[in-house]
């Protein structure tokens, strides 16, 4: 669980390729399926992989997909700590972000 302090001064955004119907059709079946309050993180539409390319995430035999990313980006703007996977079933664990978030300074 975050911090009163973390929960300040941290955002939680998500990189998707699919276009904004595509993820408000997401957040409706997350609605259904699990209840309680919307997710709370901004969604990003990057089809067009802009901002997937600029951190070297496309997944050239993904479909078009990008590798699984959880990145922990400080307030300047640079990559503190980052975890990249090929297989899409493979996340890390909350434990691992909230410790690199505590990390932070």
């Amino acid at each position: 669980m975050l911090t009163t302090e973390q929960q300040k001064s941290t955002e939680l955004v998500a990189l998707s390729i699919d276009d904004r119907s595509k993820i408000q059709l997401m957040f409706d079946r997350i609605q259904k399926e699990y209840g309680g309050d919307p997710p709370t993180a901004t969604f990003v539409s990057d089809p067009g992989h802009r901002v997937i390319d600029r951190y070297g995430l496309f997944n050239p035999d993904g479909k078009g997909w990008p590798h699984p990313t959880v990145l922990v980006i400080d307030k300047a703007g640079m990559v503190r700590w980052k975890f990249i996977e090929i297989n899409y079933k493979i996340r890390p664990t909350n434990e691992m972000i909230l410790k690199a978030l505590s990390e932070l300074k």
